[in-house]
């Protein structure tokens, strides 16, 4: 925790207690938006409604915008579509639809009634794209240029603007039925003499996203690309909109949020400190699931009861070979998501990495089986035990690899998100796996 966010919040906090807003106000105000979310964010329910309350009207939008779904939805579920309209008033359009993506079907008309009609416009064609698609990334707000007028012309069309768009670092070239062309760069434009034509100096290589790209993708391409901008065009090769940096590192946090929370089953919007009556509920449902996934283990375990009342060593040994089979699954199951998510992986590689994860699993089974079967047979003196226990840990790294490499690729086809079910799957495989071959390979050498 940073600690001067903490002595702020301290402040707030021992401020409002005491009833005096003003300087709450005078201090929360002076902050950036993002540190007026990132305080907002941070806050307690009851404190959080208060501190809303007394952000400046004019910046509220910006502060909107920069908040979790979760919070966000909390705020906008307190306002009419009026309200709705004038606080996203002046925000870009791909940032005003995605405030109003957060809002039920039924309240969006209402918000878009309230605008202006060329905002409403703008809004309405984002708005017909899906929110994890190039459309819905992109803002309408661009600026084009013919490729047979002057440097010059384009430089005295710049100046009847107040103010360029945030991020431009090149200006498109279109036809006259709005057809994508190229690219003039600002930093070309301005050193090209003033009667050199758009056509010569303009960049004729660039390659368009289609409208209807995944946001991953054009993540994936802005990095492999160093873009800072990208022209968005539709399926005639019209220019619809641009696509910039600041909302393509927001699609690589959210996609890194998501990765990370959903290997615990949670959900990459919930709000820290959200109320205990919408936590838990959250929470238990993949308890819930993973608690079958645990009692469909311990079935495998009850078919053995006696080789366990035979042998107690096997008991103590169990999750030894359980815990293994987990962290290597898990290793593999990380590596392979991570490359989904990158688009490493492909139908033409996706063999060579099945059979790499398959020796990596064969060798660390063979070297861990060797290492924990010698400390079994000091620990128990007993070389029965150790074979078993050294073969199951064996097996049970195979599989795990093996498992880890699959289970995405069968998910995704299946529709369901890998991060978010492949490690409740994979720990529930490892389990069986190690149990029915430690206890199996136990009941034949001492039946």
């Amino acid at each position: 925790m940073n600690n001067n966010d903490n002595s702020l919040l301290a402040k707030l906090g021992s401020a409002i207690d005491s009833g005096t807003l003003n300087p709450v106000r005078h201090i929360l105000n002076n902050l950036s938006p993002p540190d007026i979310a990132h305080q907002l964010e941070t806050a307690p329910p009851h404190l959080r409604n208060i501190l809303w309350e007394i952000v400046d009207p004019e910046i509220s939008g910006e502060v909107l915008q920069e908040l979790s779904d979760d919070i966000q939805l909390e705020f906008l579920n307190q306002m009419d579509g009026a309200e709705v309209a004038s606080i996203t008033e002046g925000l870009d359009v791909d940032d005003i639809v995605d405030i109003l993506q957060q809002l039920p079907d039924r309240v969006i008309p209402e918000v878009l009634k309230a605008m202006s009609v060329q905002d409403r416009l703008r809004v309405e064609s984002v708005l017909t794209y899906s929110e994890d698609t190039a459309g819905g990334l992109m803002d309408t707000e661009v600026i084009t240029v013919r490729p047979d007028i002057t440097v010059d012309v384009v430089l005295r069309y710049l100046r009847r603007f107040e103010e360029l768009p945030d991020i431009t670092d090149n200006l498109f070239v279109v036809s006259r039925n709005d057809t994508f062309l190229g690219t003039l760069p600002l930093s070309k434009m301005l050193t090209s003499s003033p009667n050199t034509s758009v056509r010569e100096v303009m960049n004729t290589e660039v390659e368009a996203i289609h409208v209807n790209l995944t946001d991953s993708d054009v993540a994936q391409l802005f990095q492999r690309q160093d873009l800072v901008s990208a022209p968005v065009v539709d399926d005639q090769h019209h220019l619809v909109g641009r696509i910039t940096i600041d909302d393509v590192v927001d699609v690589i946090v959210e996609d890194a949020d998501h990765s990370l929370l959903a290997m615990a089953g949670l959900s990459d919007t919930e709000d820290t400190f959200s109320s205990i009556s919408r936590t838990a509920p959250r929470r238990a449902l993949w308890l819930g699931l993973n608690l079958l996934t645990a009692i469909l283990a311990s079935s495998a375990i009850s078919l053995f009861e006696a080789t366990l009342e035979k042998v107690v060593a096997l008991a103590i040994l169990m999750p030894i070979v359980a815990s293994m089979g987990g962290v290597a699954g898990s290793q593999t199951l990380t590596v392979v998501i991570r490359g989904m998510a990158l688009g490493q992986i492909e139908r033409d590689n996706f063999k060579w990495l099945l059979s790499k994860e398959f020796a990596v699993g064969a060798l660390n089974g063979m070297l861990w089986a060797i290492v924990m079967g010698a400390i079994v047979s000091v620990w128990f003196d007993d070389w029965t035990i150790a074979l078993v226990i050294a073969a199951a840990m064996a097996i049970n790294l195979v599989a795990a690899a093996v498992a880890g490499t699959l289970l995405p690729i069968m998910l995704r086809s299946l529709k369901i998100d890998p991060a978010l079910a492949g490690s409740v799957i994979l720990t529930t495989v490892t389990d069986i796996v190690g149990f029915v071959s430690f206890l199996g390979l136990a009941t034949v050498f001492y039946s």
